[in-house]
């Protein structure tokens, strides 16, 4: 944990320097001439930070308590930053906002105290704090993930606290230079009032810069400008990556202290808040199950990874379905449209399951069994004790081997027998990761990490960093998708063989991609099986495979044309 606070404190330290911090800075000076005293830019750094890890660690929860458009506190803000702005150009605004004060706090009986530079510069950081959307690497990233899914946890709140601190040492440096610099050198002091009247134009102007959104669009252009700017690199760094991990609670793909084929020895959790059994006449019980070997699949219809596992699953039930042995797949969704019984009925015919299938739309179960992955296998013996998991893809032969043992085990299998043998298709080369589109865990948006949700008028920039996508044209960005308007693009830059993407239409009508590989419309030598003369049709919910290059895996930059508004994005996958 310490190193992940040093870390944070770092990434932190670094965003001085990022293009996103520029947009900001004007504000900042401007708000800093209107006073001479040093606490006038402390407070405005206060304001800055409290304001920031505040909103970030709580907005998730007020929305969802108060059913409000995150949207409008960045408005709210920006006409409080004209109004300061025009108090910089009329001074008399100061004047009769100190006197309304001032009746106010008369009339409330309450002794107002002199030496108000801390709180009016408090005041106009906890304003900035709302608007200011820092360029966000993994760790940030990974902060605005865990809140917004409820997971605000000490160690998150430390995290934020390290973040916000080492943005906070260069801001204030920043403004009380800046403060010096204007109240103490002989020239500039002489000019004081009519700085402060281009100052508060510089505000207004940001201000509205903000409104409609062009501080992004400066951003990129910056960016673009300036692609050296790779400042929070040691983010990427395997320890900063373990040491998140733990934060969002994730355990090791192999469960520590254990050894041998069996490596885990706990009670099964019983089936709990199904909301639909599908493939069975009544819902089953761990109890009802009890005596025969179950395996437990979580798995959701659109993740690539689960569908690469399925042909092993399905194999393995009719292999020795007769032997004593059952499989249950939990279907837990990934998205809310996942939910809809009627796709999971599509999804069980398309991929030929024939077991049990229990709709775990809630995430009961899977919380009863503390799991974080799709797809998740737990192996149960007759006696009702887990014995074996594996997380993800592979090791296909050894689970296949734990089943063999398990049912010889109970006396109704044989122990030495020879596997499926079917290949396995596990990605082995490093690719891509997911890459998730709706704000709620949208992390690789090149250049700030992620967008907030609302309607968005974007530029795609000139070049994207490995790893990253952008968007351009109208976008409405929500938590789990972001739906593409009019004139809409998105280019990837991605390391893969196989890029898949799930996508949902419009509704009622049948949504229309084209898709460009390397600048270039995608020819059919590398088109997925989901492109035909370029263009991929979005007729359902589901999981559409964009690009196949057999084998040659390879850095590409992928670009998608939307022909057809209202098509929601969800994720890409790479294989």
């Amino acid at each position: 944990m310490i190193f992940l606070l040093g870390f944070s404190f770092l990434a932190g330290l670094v965003t001085i320097l990022a293009p996103c911090m520029w947009p900001m800075l004007p504000i900042v000076l401007s708000s800093t001439v209107k006073g001479t005293d040093h606490k006038r830019p402390l407070g405005i750094t206060v304001g800055v930070m409290a304001s920031f890890a505040i909103f970030t660690l709580s907005v998730s929860y007020l929305v969802r308590l108060f059913h409000f458009d995150p949207n409008i506190l960045r408005i709210i803000a920006v006409f409080v930053i004209v109004f300061l702005g025009l108090t910089l150009i009329v001074p008399a605004l100061t004047r009769i906002l100190e006197g309304a004060v001032s009746s106010l706090t008369g009339k409330l009986g309450i002794q107002r105290q002199q030496g108000s530079d801390f709180k009016s510069g408090l005041f106009t950081g906890l304003t900035l704090g709302v608007i200011w959307s820092p360029c966000g690497g993994p760790i940030l990233a990974s902060i605005a993930t865990l809140a917004a899914t409820g997971m605000v946890t000490i160690q998150v709140i430390l995290v934020t606290l390290a973040y916000v601190t080492g943005v906070g040492l260069p801001l204030f440096l920043f403004t009380y230079g800046g403060q010096r610099l204007v109240t103490k050198t002989r020239f500039v002091s002489a000019y004081t009032g009519r700085i402060q009247q281009i100052f508060g134009v510089i505000m207004i102007l940001t201000a509205i810069a903000i409104y409609f959104n062009y501080d992004k669009v400066l951003q990129l252009k910056l960016l673009s400008s300036f692609p050296s700017i790779g400042l929070n690199g040691f983010e990427n760094s395997s320890i900063v990556r373990q040491e998140l991990d733990v934060l969002k609670g994730k355990k090791s793909l192999i469960p520590s202290g254990t050894s041998g084929l069996f490596n885990t020895n706990t009670p099964a959790p019983e089936f709990t808040g199904i909301t639909k059994w599908l493939n069975t006449d009544h819902p089953l019980t761990m109890r009802e199950l009890r005596g025969k070997v179950i395996l437990i699949d979580f798995w959701t219809y659109t993740c690539i990874n689960c569908i690469r596992t399925l042909p092993h699953v399905t194999g393995w039930y009719e292999k020795y379905k007769n032997e004593g042995f059952t499989v249950v797949g939990v279907h837990t969704p990934e998205f809310e449209f996942e939910k809809n019984t009627e796709n999971v009925k599509q999804a069980i015919s398309q991929y030929h399951i024939n077991y049990p299938v229990a709709q775990d739309n809630n995430y009961a179960t899977w919380m009863a069994y503390n799991n974080h992955y799709w797809p998740a296998k737990y192996l149960i013996d007759a006696k009702g004790i887990i014995r074996y998991t594996h997380f993800g893809e592979g090791n296909y032969e050894e689970t296949e081997k734990a089943i063999q043992d398990l049912l010889a085990e109970s006396g109704r299998g044989r122990e030495k027998e020879q596997t499926l043998g079917l290949p396995d298709n596990t990605p082995k080369n490093s690719f891509t990761p997911e890459t998730y589109l709706g704000s709620q865990r949208m992390e690789f948006y090149y250049p700030d990490g992620s967008l907030s949700p609302g309607e968005k008028n974007l530029i795609t920039p000139a070049n994207i960093s490995d790893n990253s996508f952008s968007l351009g044209g109208q976008w409405i960005i929500e938590n789990e998708y972001a739906a593409a308007q009019n004139k809409a693009v998105l280019i990837l830059n991605f390391f893969s063989d196989k890029v898949f993407l799930v996508m949902r239409p419009p509704d009622n009508t049948l949504g229309k991609v084209k898709v460009f590989l390397d600048d270039k419309i995608v020819s059919e030598t590398n088109m997925g099986d989901d492109v035909k003369e370029g263009v991929v049709e979005v007729d359902r919910d589901r999981l559409y495979n964009l690009i196949n290059l057999h084998g040659k895996s390879g850095k590409h930059l992928l670009r998608l044309e939307f022909m057809t508004p209202g098509i929601m994005l969800y994720a890409f996958t790479f294989g």
